[in-house]
């Protein structure tokens, strides 16, 4: 009997947790929609837009896995309603590179839930997502995405960024770089901004 009881609360909770990163990963999916290019740091066919929010939210809330989940959910949501122009190129990319952001900022934030700890995983997240992007774009992404847009057109749409790109790692450094640290940073604050009015609500 205790055992039918302990197998039914898991469940529970196991639909619960599904419903919240359901939920979630509509709202980070409705949140691609709204994205735009920010022409001062980055060419225009890079967008920029705040679907992490909600998986750092939830990650926050239930742990990385479900941040990941969050993740890739809402690709798959962007895949089946909006279809991809590179060829699963771009949101293979926005899978890995948010994972490398919700990863560590959320098993940081739960070795010890405090607001000291959450600004020190998000800022430890954003530089980490930096870094893989950097090293994911220049060897892997880029490169895959210049079967759909020539190199040296990508280059040259850097260029008319900042007359410091004259090649694909200088377009990592001058562009690339300030772009996916001021998306982590807009991420982040939308973050501590909702996190605690919304946690209640996830928690129960």
């Amino acid at each position: 009997m205790n055992r039918v009881k302990m197998n039914t609360g898991k469940q529970r909770v196991g639909t619960k947790i599904m419903t919240k990163v359901s939920v979630l990963s509509v709202i980070a999916f409705i949140l691609m929609y709204v994205d735009f290019p920010i022409t001062f740091l980055a060419p225009g066919f890079i967008k920029m837009d705040i679907s992490d929010a909600p998986a750092l939210i939830g990650g926050f809330a239930m742990g990385p896995v479900a941040g990941v989940f969050i993740e890739g959910i809402k690709v798959i949501l962007e895949m089946i309603f909006k279809g991809t122009t590179t060829g699963g190129v771009g949101e293979l990319s926005n899978f890995l590179v948010g994972c490398a952001f919700v990863i560590p900022s959320s098993l940081i934030y739960h070795h010890k839930k405090t607001y000291r700890s959450a600004l020190i995983g998000l800022f430890v997240g954003i530089i980490t997502m930096t870094l893989f992007a950097t090293v994911s774009n220049y060897y892997f992404i880029f490169p895959l995405y210049s079967k759909f847009m020539p190199m040296d057109a990508i280059v040259a749409a850097g260029t008319a960024v900042t007359k410091k790109v004259t090649d694909l790692w200088s377009l990592m450094v001058y562009c690339m770089i300030p772009f996916n640290l001021f998306k982590g940073i807009v991420a982040s604050i939308v973050v501590l901004l909702l996190y605690k009015r919304v946690s209640p609500i996830l928690h129960r």
